[in-house]
């Protein structure tokens, strides 16, 4: 339901990609939480499956839904575009295949609204099937989530699925360097370096786990390239920290 107490402003930021089988179930639960002024963003990775056709459909009956296409390829870029687009004071990143629990919306924004020097929040998630059918009551203790720069650089417990940042974070996080392996790693350790990264235990969202998952490659890779992909992090991290002193 609308919060109508709520004064900050949402942007919802989806990067699709042939998502049609499992999209309108979180596309309606983020709707649902959603007020006038805030907005669901969704660059597609030009899909051929039908989820373009299926999103437009959407947006005729829903201004708060602005579409755009992926100028490049890939999911890095496409998160990118659209953060890029992205016009409101909070932003939340949202998976195509999941469902949000009713009250994420409003538990995420009163937190930030409690907390001014809070830069991104992460929520816990319930990881389910296919059928949104339970297999892990909590993400954070199956992964053995842990806060903190240097823990997560080493194994990163930073989840885009139920990550949500201020938009003052922007202009450090655009671009997304070519060499940081997922894009959620690359804001919680910039966010992190500045110990401003509150992960929370309410569990927000019913997160699919399946072969489709974009979010799967990060963690199949081998050791070798985890440590690589680390390692780059690292050093673009400390780059861009430079960059934005320099700059501000």
């Amino acid at each position: 339901m609308e919060d109508t107490k709520r004064k900050l402003t949402v942007s919802v930021c989806m990067a699709t990609y042939n998502g049609k089988k499992f999209i309108d179930q979180q596309l309606d639960s983020i709707l649902n939480q959603l007020q006038a002024t805030d907005e669901l963003i969704i660059s597609d990775d030009h899909s051929s499956d039908g989820t373009w056709e299926l999103l437009q459909n959407y947006q005729t009956n829903d201004p708060r839904i602005k579409l755009f296409q992926n100028p490049q390829q890939g999911i890095r870029t496409n998160v990118e575009n659209a953060i890029l687009h992205s016009q409101n004071e909070i932003i939340f990143l949202s998976d195509q295949d999941d469902v949000w629990q009713p009250e994420k919306v409003a538990t995420i924004v009163t937190l930030f609204t409690q907390q001014p020097r809070t830069q991104v929040i992460i929520s816990d998630l319930v990881i389910v099937d296919d059928q949104l059918k339970p297999l892990e009551a909590s993400y954070q203790k199956f992964r053995r989530t842990r806060s903190g720069f240097w823990p997560n650089l080493l194994r990163s417990s930073y989840i885009g699925a139920g990550m949500a940042f201020r938009a003052e974070l922007k202009k450090m996080i655009l671009p997304i360097p070519e060499k940081v392996p997922m894009h959620d790693m690359w804001i919680g350790l910039l966010a992190d370096r500045q110990k401003k990264v509150q992960f929370i235990a309410a569990p927000l969202v019913l997160y699919r786990r399946h072969a489709l998952n974009a979010s799967e490659i990060a963690t199949t890779s081998s050791r070798w390239q985890q440590f690589k992909w680390r390692f780059h992090a690292y050093q673009e991290v400390r780059k861009r920290e430079r960059e934005f002193r320099k700059n501000s």
